[in-house]
This record gives structure tokens, sequence and C-alpha cells, in this order.
């Protein structure tokens, strides 16, 4: 059982979006029901959400009908957004104990389809937050082949879920090891004053600092450089070569965000200078 504000379970605190409910069936449920005897995993999510709704639980009478029914008991129950997603890990929980050889999704999977809705399951607790629409990086350039812009987008998707799951650190930890990723791009690259020779991140960057004096390229250098050191510096972030080990700071939400915003929009403008500068 989750711990959340227990008044929410008299008093709803809203409904739990039907377009959500559904992705929670396809892409969780129905693929765990792949790998066993689907009624059984039917039946045992029905009787959670039934319980959720305030009903009492009947079994169906074939696997057909199990499906159909369970749908229906989802949607009851998402008329309290909190308890619909108690119920939910509760399932889970049931079959990781009962079934413990079926593959069950990890969190940052739930909650990536959870989080329009604003709730986190953040062991042991139900988050209920405010969750915001990520900075846009574009989803693929022509001046990098197709590898790189899988990359590029895979490490985007991947801290943006383990932001909405509420590992923070590690959230900012993706996204800096991304721009210092995509900054390697631009080894090479030749600009009025002189030609990117750094292989490195430091390098690089001192390099298009120094040749783009003046100009908004070197400026943002200059930024960029001053939060990757602060969240590279054990006594800063300490993302990159670890926190102080003696240092009770935790990363908050907030600043996770502001974190993750501000580098992400580093990587568009990356992205971006690399597309106007062409091919070298």
């Amino acid at each position: 059982m989750l711990q959340f504000d227990g008044t929410l379970r008299y008093t709803s605190p809203g409904e739990m979006p039907a377009g959500i409910v559904h992705d929670i069936f396809d892409q969780v449920i129905a693929r765990i029901a792949s790998q066993a005897d689907p009624q059984t995993i039917y039946e045992l999510f029905k009787a959670r959400f039934a319980e959720a709704a305030g009903r009492t639980y009947n079994s169906s009478s074939n696997a057909s009908w199990a499906r159909s029914d369970l749908r229906d008991e989802m949607l009851r129950a998402a008329d309290n957004a909190a308890l619909f997603v108690d119920s939910l890990h509760s399932g889970l929980t049931d079959i990781e104990r009962r079934h413990p050889d079926i593959g069950l999704p990890p969190w940052t999977v739930v909650n990536n389809i959870l989080a329009p809705s604003r709730y986190v399951i953040d062991l042991p607790n139900l988050v209920i937050g405010v969750t915001t629409s990520p900075i846009t990086v574009p989803e693929s350039l022509p001046s990098l082949d197709a590898q790189a812009n899988e990359r590029v987008q895979h490490s985007l998707t991947e801290s943006q879920n383990l932001l909405n799951s509420g590992r923070y650190r590690l959230a900012v930890q993706e996204i800096l090891w991304l721009l210092e990723t995509v900054s390697t791009a631009f080894e090479g690259s030749e600009h009025d004053d002189g030609t990117v020779t750094g292989k490195y991140f430091n390098r690089i960057v001192g390099d298009l600092k120094r040749f783009n004096r003046g100009r908004v390229l070197g400026e943002v250098m200059v930024w960029m450089e001053k939060l990757h050191g602060y969240l590279s510096s054990p006594s800063g972030g300490g993302v990159r070569h670890g926190a102080v080990l003696n240092d009770a700071y935790e990363m908050s939400e907030g600043e996770a965000r502001l974190f993750c915003d501000l580098t992400r929009s580093y990587i568009s403008y990356l992205l971006h200078e690399h597309q106007r500068l062409g091919p070298r």
C-alpha cells in the first residue's frame, strides 16, 4: 500500500483521465497478462480496482469477460485518482509476490504513463505534484546521422522519465551527460577565428568560447561552462564526480527541473548551431 494523505481515501482529489486509464491497461496490464494465464492476471487487478471503487469483487466466466470487466472496474476506480494509482501499485506488488517469474515494467515506465495526471509512484510514497512539459529539443537534424539522432532522443526521454519518477539527481546526471556528448559534434568545426581541435567537453567549450568572442555562441559557452562546472563539482550539484559524503544536501524537484530545463535549452541551441554551421 502506498503512503499518502489518508483523507484522500474518503475525498477524491480528482479523476484519473480515461486516456491514462486505457494506456495503463494496454501498455502495462495487457503486456503482463501476455506472460501468463490472462484471466489470472485480469482477476488479480480486477479485485484491487473493485476495492478502490467500493464494489464487491466477482470473478468473470472467462478471460474475455475478465478483460472487459477489468476495464469497467478501472474506469469506476478512476473517480478517485489517488486510489486508482494505489490499486495499480497493489496489483503490481501482488504479481511480484505471487508470480515472480513474470517480468514487470520498471516504475519509470509506469510513471511516464501516469505523468500527465500529476501522480508519481516514488516508493513507498504516492507523490502528487506538477508535471510540466520539458523544453523542446529538435527531434532530428540532417547534420547528424540516424544513430546520433536516436542517441539524443533516447537520453532526453530517459532524463524526463527519471525526473517524473522523482529520481532528480539521476535525471540531471543523464541530461548533463548528453550535453557533454552533443558538444563533441563540434570537434573540427570551423569558425572565423579558428578551428575546434578539442576532443572533450572542456576543451571543445574553451575553443568555441575563444573563437566566438563577442558573439552569441561565445557567450552561451560561458553560461554553459558555469552550469556544467557547478553540477560537476562535489560541493555543487555533485552529479558528475559525486557529492561530498557528509553533505546532507538532496536535490529538490524544483532544482532538478531548473537544471534539466537549462541543460535542454543549451542542447537545443547547440543542435541548431550545428545545423547552421553545416557539414565540416
